[in-house]
């Protein structure tokens, strides 16, 4: 996921599987079916600025802090952080690693 200048088209931003990402090509408003590279398209558009982080809560309904942590999830683990079966298990290793931290 990126961005680069193409030209005189000015910067193009690029999805998931490498191809350009426009907007129209994000999920339509109000989505309701999260799967993962629907997560990933969004938060590969609002870093390469196709669309600002406020636009992207307004027109999928969205918190800051639930896009803030697909943002996080990507960083942390990849794609298959965006698994909801898989957050709980992340979720859970995280407070483990920080008990453990805690308790020395």
């Amino acid at each position: 996921m990126g961005a680069e200048l193409d030209g005189n088209r000015g910067v193009v931003v690029l999805g998931i599987d490498g191809r350009r990402l426009r907007l129209e090509d994000l999920p339509p408003p109000g989505t309701r079916r999260w799967v993962i590279r629907r997560k990933a398209e969004v938060v590969a558009g609002v870093r390469a600025g196709l669309i600002t982080l406020e636009e992207a809560c307004a027109r999928y309904t969205l918190s800051v802090e639930e896009f803030l942590s697909w943002q996080r999830s990507i960083d942390r683990h990849g794609m298959r952080g965006l698994r909801t079966t898989r957050l709980q298990d992340y979720r859970a290793a995280a407070r483990r690693s920080g008990a453990m931290r805690s308790a020395e």
